[in-house]
């Protein structure tokens, strides 16, 4: 049986794309019961598999954000330019990253996710190159910047595709696999570039070559090996080869419908994600807040190197090691979600007759709030040579895991929430998130040279602190403004 009555077999939320019919509807083309082609029915060994393909497109971008930055001396001493301009190497990718998932997020609804992630990694990888070749400040910024736009498209869409292979059940722990992911690139970066730009051999250029060279590698594999898995795109499919099997035109689905011309994708498919940032409160006050979490994790970026390399006097690769204990906190956030996170909505979504638990999210969402406000005051306050290395880099550790844990939690409350739309709502948090993840470098070296470490990092304490009610307000208040969305499909 291919086509089905919407009575005999409802369509999930994250298929509903263009409405449903008034009625049943014999000619709809939707999944049979167990069909192999419903990546939600995929195995679990395969599931693995595509998201193990799917972080290392995220990673691979966010690695790109971060790499270069421990060139910026020998980039103003080959260049000369300010330490200033020095900075937007790593500002500018940032920058790309918010406005490139105003056209990914909507291609990947219209066309699928392999379309919006795989030609976007190519192009990364020649912009890399064309960043390792740059012999003017024009050319290493410009070529920066377009690596990022064309980076952000894996870093915005991977969560979506995500849910659309895993139950709600099992997102969890599939989203906190991505989080590591894009958080493992900006933390695993000045690593690895700091080891290659002390090499003489080598230099600040092979930051962008071995950049361009891990592109490369993991768009061969994942062009050969990544399926399509948005649900609307293959039942677009499905329908198409049932009509010539069948000879029966009237079979449809709806996303075949979409209309699809200049005007439509400018203002209603390329603006969604600008408009859920302005008008759905939920969408607003979610990307406000993993945005200043992940716009500390780029800030770290100019502030460790002023702790561990100018106060404590190490030397360029050892003074990036401390990058190892905010990727420990991630990795911590990882067992927290997996052995306390997960069962903890697995139970709320049972109780809720398997529908789904937005707020479930919410309680892991709290839990890292304490730890990333209590991270910031303690690293601020150890910096100094006074203390033990091992106390700042343990909090970095505490401050990385509750970074974690609120980014991972901030993009599954998105999907949960917005389903079909889950790439313009993920959209919509990358484009804020990243445009103070490209402030906050500029202004940190002045901050906190001037005002000292431990007094600049208790002002972004305090504001971390001041979003610990958040989601408090949202286990309240999160039903009402569901009721109140026009982009939610659940309700309840």
């Amino acid at each position: 049986m291919t086509a089905v009555p919407e009575t005999q077999q409802p369509r999930p939320a994250d298929e509903e794309k263009a409405g449903r019919p008034s009625g049943p509807d014999p000619n709809l083309v939707t999944w049979d019961k167990n069909d192999p082609e419903n990546p939600h029915n995929f195995s679990t060994a395969y599931k693995c598999w595509i998201t193990f393909q799917l972080g290392m497109l995220a990673l691979s971008a966010s690695l790109g954000s971060s790499i270069i930055s421990p060139a910026e001396t020998a980039l103003e001493e080959y260049l000369g330019m300010s330490t200033e301009v020095a900075i937007l190497s790593v500002s500018l990718y940032i920058l790309g990253f918010a406005f490139g998932p105003l056209c990914w997020a909507p291609i990947s609804e219209l066309w699928g996710r392999r379309l919006s992630m795989l030609p976007a990694v190519f192009i990364l990888g020649l912009f890399s190159i064309g960043t390792a070749t740059s012999k003017n400040t024009a050319s290493l910024l410009i070529t920066r910047y377009f690596a990022g736009l064309f980076g952000s498209a894996p870093v915005s869409n991977v969560s979506a595709a995500l849910g659309d292979i895993f139950h709600m059940k099992a997102r969890g722990i599939a989203s906190t696999s991505y989080a590591i992911c894009v958080v493992g690139g900006p933390t695993m970066g000045p690593l690895i570039g700091s080891a290659l730009v002390t090499n003489s051999k080598l230099g600040w250029r092979w930051t962008e070559y071995i950049e361009a060279i891990i592109v490369f590698f993991v768009f061969t594999v994942t062009f050969f090996c990544l399926p399509e898995v948005y649900g609307p795109v293959l039942l677009h499919k499905k329908a198409v080869r049932l009509r010539k099997e069948t000879g029966n035109e009237d079979l449809y689905h709806p996303h075949e419908h979409i209309k699809v011309d200049f005007h439509s994708i400018v203002t209603k498919h390329f603006s969604r994600p600008l408009i859920m940032l302005v008008s759905e409160p939920m969408v607003t006050v979610i990307a406000l807040y993993a945005s200043f979490t992940y716009a500390i994790l780029y800030l770290t970026l100019e502030v460790f190197p002023i702790v561990f390399d100018d106060i404590r006097q190490w030397k360029p690769v050892v003074a990036t090691l401390p990058f190892l204990g905010l990727f420990v906190g991630v990795l911590f956030s990882a067992a927290f979600i997996i052995l306390v996170g997960q069962p903890y909505y697995i139970r709320k979504w049972e109780e809720g007759g398997g529908k789904p638990v937005p707020e479930a999210r919410l309680m892991p969402m709290a839990v890292g709030g304490f730890l990333f406000t209590a991270g910031l005051f303690w690293f601020g306050w150890t910096a100094g040579v006074s203390y033990s290395w091992v106390l700042p880099v343990v909090a970095a550790g505490m401050f990385g895991c509750g970074f974690c844990i609120i980014f991972g939690q901030c993009i599954n409350f998105l999907v949960d929430t917005y389903g079909p739309y889950a790439a313009s709502a993920t959209a919509s948090n990358t484009f804020l998130r990243s445009v103070l993840a490209a402030a906050f470098p500029l202004f940190s070296q002045p901050m906190f040279r001037n005002l000292g470490v431990g007094p600049a990092m208790s002002i972004l304490g305090a504001v971390a602190a001041a979003a610990i009610p958040v989601p408090f307000l949202f286990m309240i208040y999160g039903k009402r403004l569901r009721k109140m969305s026009r982009f939610a499909p659940f309700k309840g």
